[in-house]
């Protein structure tokens, strides 16, 4: 239901910006779509022929477990993205384009270290009285870039139904790592110190994810 609502509201927000050039085209088509951003719904607007604009919700949630520096995590991949695009249709006809724009960018990753006898931290190790609990979390800029290639013409002159594909990179940024943890040496500056190496540590094996790849397939109606 959240994912609908926000959905809604993209389209609501499309129209509204757009209705000069909607009373020229006259064209919209409604999608569903699924990918490396999850699973959502988008609208798309004619601006002019060959120049169309996106916009929408992607989002998906998932549990896993990873283990850093001998700590095992429990984790949530928390995915979350509203797309404010422009597509270029270059060649006319052939549904290929050139998309560009930003989107709302909500991904992000939540941690909670299992209980376990002994916790290393940066280079000291603890003990479970020492740090009784330890909480991380990622998460990336909110506004981010966006710039891709695709296939499907949602609004152009052929059926109401279309098959799309969109190939991409999504520039979240740098992560924003953060740790946090209780017990009987959380409040000290040495664990504070030795806490600031381990999320140093994490930022460095997760840079590469600044860098989101975007794959999604999807299917519009134009009305």
């Amino acid at each position: 239901m959240k994912l609908l609502n926000k959905t809604l509201l993209s389209a609501i927000m499309a129209l509204g910006l757009a209705s000069p050039a909607l009373a020229g085209t006259g064209d919209i088509a409604l999608g569903v779509k699924g990918g490396t951003l999850g699973i959502g719904g988008e609208i798309t607007v004619g601006l002019l022929p060959g120049l169309n604009c996106r916009t929408g919700y992607n989002a998906f949630n998932y549990d896993g477990n990873a283990t850093k520096s001998n700590i095992g995590y429990d984790y949530k991949l928390k995915l979350g993205t509203l797309p404010l695009l422009v597509d270029w249709h270059p060649i006319p006809f052939s549904g290929f384009r050139l998309s560009t724009g930003v989107m709302i960018n909500n991904n992000k990753i939540e941690a909670t270290g299992r209980p376990q006898t002994s916790y290393k931290i940066g280079d000291v190790t603890y003990t479970s009285t020492e740090v009784t609990s330890l909480t991380g979390k990622i998460d990336f800029n909110n506004v981010a870039p966006y710039a891709g290639i695709g296939w499907g013409n949602a609004v152009g002159k052929h059926g109401p139904l279309t098959l799309s594909c969109d190939i991409g990179v999504l520039f979240q940024g740098t992560p924003n790592v953060s740790l946090a943890a209780t017990g009987s040496a959380a409040s000290t500056p040495a664990f504070q110190a030795e806490l600031s190496k381990e999320v140093a540590d994490i930022r460095n094996t997760t840079d590469d994810i600044k860098f989101y790849p975007v794959i999604s397939l999807g299917l519009a109606y134009k009305f």
